[in-house]
């Protein structure tokens, strides 16, 4: 299981907690756990990815140990903390403004 962290504007749309669980039925990458997150809550589809190109929207950020893994390719593999459940693969909201 793939612990996830969504922004608050996504919790509302899926209505769950700030921290949610999702099986993976292959490798894990950020792919797979944004497959497998918009198929359990699919208020969500189109909201993390274009639902045509399926590219990260411009104000979503994903992070993971620390690391910004936003432009990292899509099937990538996850850093093994995330993989074994010690640390969560995180959903952040961007701040824009000036």
């Amino acid at each position: 299981m793939i612990s996830v962290i969504l922004p608050a504007h996504l919790r509302v749309l899926a209505h769950c907690g700030a921290e949610v669980q999702v099986a993976l039925d292959g490798p894990a990458t950020q792919r797979a756990v944004l497959d497998a997150l918009e198929a359990r809550y699919p208020a969500l589809l189109g909201t993390i990815r274009d639902q045509e190109t399926l590219r990260r929207r411009p104000f979503l950020r994903f992070f993971a140990c620390e690391q910004d893994l936003s432009d990292d390719p899509p099937d990538a593999p996850l850093p093994p903390a995330v993989v074994s459940g010690a640390e969560p693969y995180i959903i952040l909201g961007a701040i824009a403004g000036g």
